[in-house]
C-alpha cells in the first residue's frame, strides 16, 4: 500500500469513478429508503452543533482562511475516527510534506504514530493531479478508499484541485462524481479549502448546490484580542445549531464551545415554571435573612450590588458557608481576585471556609477573565455545577463576564440562558456586581438587562454619617415574595458579618452623604 509518509501513486487498475455505484449494489431506484447513520467528529462541542455529527456517505466542505485551524481540526477528526474503529484516508494536494505536518501535530495530545499505516493512511495527491489533472485525482481517491476500506476521506487542498480543473463545469462534475462514489461506499468525505483564491467561486457553486454541508472557520482580531469562530452555513438532511460558535486551539487540539443561548434554548423553556413549594435559603446573617423573610427562594438568582470593599464577597461566602453547614453543596466561582485571598478573609471573620473546602462541601473554581470567551466560561461553570451536584453557587465578579464579551448584543440573551439553566438544575445563585462609584445617587447595574432577569437585588453601600464612613444594606428588589424595605447598617467584624438596626436618625442615605434629621419621632 502507499507509503503513509510520502506520495501515493495513481491506481492503474481503477475503473472510471461513475461506474462504482452500480458495482456497489442494487440500482439506486430500487434501494429502500433508510435513515443515514451519523459519523461523530469526536469533538464534543462540534458534535453538539452538528446534532450528532456528519451523515454517513455525505460530502462536506470545510472552509477558512489560512491559520483558522482546518488542518488541526481535520487531523483531530481523523485520529478520533480511527480510535472509534473507523478507517481514514487523508489525501493532501498541498506542497507541504506529511513529515513536516506530523512535526507540527506532534505537540498535540491526540496525535500518535501508532495508527498511521494501519487504519490511518496519509497520501499525497499533488503528483496525480499535476500529471493527470482532475481525472487523475479521482482515480487516486477511488483506489485509496477502495483498497483501504476507508469510512472517512479527508482531502486537504481543494483550491489546488480546482486550479487544475479546465473549467467550472469540470470541477463541479468532479465533486458530483466524488459524492456519488462516497455514497455508494458509505465513506464520508471532508474537503478542506482556503477561501482566499477560489478560481470558480467555490463557496457559491460547490457549497450551495453540490455538497451536503459547509462548515466555515474564521480567525479575526477584535481590538487587541484574537477571536476564533466556527459556524455551519449548510447541513443537508439534518438540524443543527445555527449562528457563530467559539473555537479554540489548545494543547488538546480544537475545542468547540457552542453558543450558550443556542444550546440551552430548550432547557430554558423547560425550566420556565418554578415550583410553588420553593424553600427559603438563609444567607447566614440573621437580620439580613429577616429582611428577606427568611432568605432567598431556592432556585432564584440574586445580585449583590455595591462598590469595591462594601462586603459583597464576604456575604456571598457566608451564603456558601451557611449552606455547607446544612449539608448543601456549594461552588465558589471566582472571576476577580484569586479565591485563596477571599477564603482567608472569610476565615478571619469566623466563616471557617478552609475547613469546608477541605471537606469538599464547597468547591472552588478560579477563572480569571483574561483571554477567555463567554462560552468557555459558561461551559466550565455548568460542568462544575453538574459534576459537583451544586445547590448553592456564588459568582464573584459577574460584571467580569461582560468585560470578556466582544459582542455587546449577546449579554441579555446570554444571562437569560445561563440563569435559566441554573434554575433548571436546582441551583440557587448569588453573584457580586461592582458599582464603579463609591458615593452618589446612581445605583444602576452596569450589565445590560441583568436587573430584569434576577429575582433579588441586595444593595450594599458606603455612607458618610457625621464624618464617619459606614456601610449600609438594603433590599432593592425581590420577585414573588415580600421583603423589608428599611435601610440598616452593615458591619464586618472579627466575629463575622453583622446587620444592625434600621437607621432612623438620618435621611438621604442612598446618596452616600446622609443628613441628620432635625427631629426624630419618639
Amino acid at each position: 500500500m502507499n507509503d503513509p509518509h510520502g506520495a501515493g501513486d495513481s491506481h492503474s487498475d481503477s475503473q472510471p469513478l461513475h461506474e462504482q455505484p452500480e458495482q456497489a449494489g442494487a440500482p439506486e431506484q430500487s434501494r429502500p429508503i433508510q435513515p443515514l447513520s451519523r459519523v461523530p467528529t469526536g469533538i464534543a462541542g462540534l458534535d453538539t452543533i452538528l446534532n450528532g455529527g456528519f451523515l454517513q456517505g455525505g460530502i462536506y466542505f470545510i472552509s477558512g482562511q489560512p491559520g483558522t485551524g482546518k488542518t488541526i481540526l481535520s487531523n483531530q477528526m481523523a485520529f478520533n475516527h480511527v480510535a472509534s474503529g473507523g478507517r481514514v484516508v487523508f489525501v493532501s494536494i498541498l506542497s507541504e510534506t506529511h513529515a513536516r505536518m506530523f512535526s507540527h501535530l506532534s505537540s498535540l495530545t491526540f496525535f500518535s504514530t501508532e495508527p498511521i499505516g494501519d487504519s490511518l493512511y496519509y497520501i499525497s495527491g499533488y503528483g496525480a493531479v499535476q500529471k493527470e489533472g482532475i481525472e487523475g485525482l479521482l482515480k487516486l481517491l477511488q483506489g485509496a478508499v477502495r483498497d483501504n476500506r476507508a469510512t472517512l476521506l479527508i482531502i486537504d487542498g481543494t483550491v489546488t484541485a480546482e486550479t487544475f480543473s479546465s473549467s467550472e463545469v469540470e470541477f463541479k462534475e468532479f465533486v458530483r462524481r466524488l459524492q456519488s462514489f462516497a455514497d455508494a461506499y458509505g465513506c464520508t468525505v471532508l474537503m478542506l479549502s482556503s477561501t482566499d483564491v477560489p478560481k470558480y467561486g467555490t463557496d457559491h457553486i460547490v457549497g450551495q448546490t453540490t455538497v451536503d454541508g459547509i462548515i466555515h472557520l474564521s480567525n479575526k482580531l477584535v481590538g487587541l484580542r484574537q477571536s476564533r469562530d466556527i459556524h455551519i452555513q449548510k447541513l443537508r438532511g439534518s438540524a443543527f445549531l445555527g449562528g457563530v460558535h467559539t473555537l479554540e486551539i489548545t494543547a488538546d487540539g480544537v475545542q468547540v464551545y457552542p453558543r450558550v443561548e443556542a444550546v440551552l434554548a430548550s432547557s430554558v423553556k423547560a425550566s420556565g415554571s418554578a415550583r410553588p413549594d420553593r424553600a427559603r435559603l438563609a444567607l447566614g446573617v440573621e437580620k439580613l435573612d429577616d429582611m428577606l423573610q427568611g432568605g432567598v427562594l431556592s432556585g432564584s438568582s440574586t445580585v449583590l450590588l455595591g462598590p469595591s470593599g462594601s462586603g459583597k464577597t464576604l456575604l456571598g461566602l457566608s451564603f456558601l458557608a451557611e449552606g455547607a453547614r446544612r449539608g448543601q453543596q456549594g461552588l465558589y466561582f471566582a472571576l476577580n481576585e484569586p479565591p485563596a485571598l477571599s477564603i482567608d478573609a472569610g476565615d478571619q471573620i469566623g466563616l471557617g471556609l478552609s475547613a469546608l473546602v477541605e471537606r469538599g462541601l464547597i468547591q472552588v473554581l478560579w477563572q480569571p477573565t483574561l483571554e477567555e470567551s463567554l462560552d468557555l466560561l459558561a461551559h466550565n461553570l455548568l460542568t462544575a455545577v453538574r459534576e459537583g451536584k451544586v445547590q448553592r453557587l456564588f459568582i464573584d465578579g459577574l460584571d467580569d463576564l461582560d468585560d470578556v464579551n466582544i459582542q455587546t448584543e449577546r449579554i441579555p440573551l446570554f444571562f437569560t440562558a445561563l440563569m435559566g439553566e441554573l434554575r433548571g438544575l436546582g441551583v440557587t445563585m448569588l453573584s457580586a456586581v461592582e458599582l464603579s462609584s463609591i458615593f452618589g445617587p446612581s445605583a444602576d447595574i452596569p450589565i445590560e438587562g441583568v436587573s430584569a432577569r434576577v429575582e433579588n437585588i441586595v444593595f450594599l453601600r458606603y455612607v458618610e454619617i457625621k464624618s464617619e464612613l459606614r456601610r449600609i444594606v438594603s433590599i432593592l428588589k425581590t420577585r414573588r415574595t415580600a421583603h423589608e424595605g428599611v435601610i440598616r447598617e452593615f458591619k464586618v467584624t472579627d466575629q463575622g458579618i453583622e446587620v444592625g438596626d434600621k437607621l432612623e436618625t438620618v435621611e438621604a442615605i442612598l446618596t452616600g452623604v446622609a443628613r441628620t434629621l432635625r427631629k426624630v419621632s419618639e
